[in-house]
């Protein structure tokens, strides 16, 4: 057990009333309501703050000040409050494959956890930003599995990786491929330096936010916000003030911003950036 989680507040963030217990039942729970209540979001990364992993700053950021994360941080704050309430957890790490051929070589730049509960193993993920997993899925391929949002599969054509794979409007598209080699902080470290400091990282040069809501997605990038409801359908806004900015991290997103953030100055930037692409 970490003694150095504080599950109290855990448990207020993200809204928990249910029992400490180690079951299915509290896995699904709680990871329906951290994606619902911690949103995905790269401030730090994009303002040039550095990104730390250590738990007493994942803590701090994600609960004290009700900030959000990207992979990393999501996932090791989820994997230590699992681990402190009796979970089995290994932290594993991904190829993203999202809009790109699946036998792309991509990066390890992604972060999931693998679970052992009553003899069987199951993935959690509450980091993969617009289309983030909403419940753990059973590791078992080619069988379709439903979340709280879309309905997600596993498969593995080849005998050392597994693909997972999420449905929208009817087709099955890719989100990454890993396997279960586990990995460890060490191995996050460098990878979060890299993406955090790397002039060319996507999470440098552009400023990303999503969170899941009860029967819709909310995301944005850079100055382009998309409600993704669904049934299918998306309305899309494009923000032209800094005004318009914090209010959607504010109440859609659910993001307490930093006391010395400029709003003005990230919306400049994240404008700029959204004129780049």
């Amino acid at each position: 057990m970490n003694s150095k989680i504080d599950l109290k507040s855990y448990f207020q963030r993200i809204g928990y009333k249910g029992e400490q217990t180690t079951t299915l039942e509290t896995l699904q729970q709680l990871h329906r309501l951290h994606t619902q209540a911690i949103p995905f979001e790269n401030i730090n990364s994009f303002m040039g703050i550095p990104v730390k992993l250590d738990i007493q700053s994942l803590q701090q950021k994600l609960i004290g000040e009700r900030r959000g994360g990207y992979c990393y941080e999501q996932n090791l704050l989820f994997k230590d409050i699992l681990e402190t309430l009796g979970f089995s957890v290994k932290g594993l790490a991904a190829r993203v494959l999202w809009n790109q051929p699946e036998d792309k070589i991509t990066r390890k730049s992604h972060m999931l956890l693998l679970i052992n509960y009553d003899g069987k193993k199951y993935i959690a993920d509450v980091g993969f930003g617009a289309i983030t997993l909403t419940g753990a899925l059973l590791l078992e391929t080619d069988k379709v599995q439903t979340t709280p949002h879309e309905s997600f599969r596993l498969t593995k054509p080849h005998q050392e990786y597994y693909f997972l794979q999420v449905q929208i409007n009817n087709e099955w598209k890719t989100l990454y491929r890993f396997d279960l080699e586990e990995q460890f902080l060490p191995d996050y470290e460098m990878a979060n330096w890299y993406l955090s400091n790397n002039p060319e990282s996507h999470f440098v040069t552009d400023f990303i936010a999503a969170r899941p809501d009860i029967g819709r997605r909310y995301t944005l990038s850079n100055n382009v916000f998309k409600e993704h409801l669904l049934n299918g359908n998306t309305k899309s806004n494009t923000l032209t003030t800094s005004g318009q900015l914090k209010n959607v991290l504010e109440n859609e997103l659910k993001l307490t911003l930093p006391a010395n953030l400029s709003i003005d100055e990230m919306f400049e930037k994240a404008q700029a950036s959204a004129k780049r692409q």
